[in-house]
């Protein structure tokens, strides 16, 4: 064979690679604080999600921005989903297998 490995490759540039992506918006989650009633918007940095093996198991944390109290609220399996797909980190106490 006369033809190199790399015939018929181009190369390809940081800038030609993510050409025509548009920026994408982070995600922001609604929540409330049971202690003081304040109502706000977090990214999915200041949430935390745990799956345990059951229902009493798994839930989702987060600091009340206004308070300072951590809240602990239960997540059902649609709050699991929009979470895990909002990028909110998981900390998983059971085996998926």
């Amino acid at each position: 064979m006369s033809e190199s490995a790399t015939s018929g490759v181009r190369e390809v540039t940081v800038a030609s690679a993510f050409a025509g992506m548009r920026s994408v918006t982070p995600v922001v989650f609604k929540a409330g604080c049971p202690d003081c009633r304040g109502s706000f918007e977090l990214g999915a940095s200041a949430l935390r999600l745990v799956i345990g093996a059951t229902s009493r198991t798994t839930f989702y944390s987060f600091t009340c921005p206004d308070c300072g109290t951590s809240v602990r609220k239960p997540a059902g399996e649609r709050i699991v989903e929009l979470l895990t797909g909002g990028g909110v980190s998981t900390l998983r106490l059971h085996s998926t297998v």
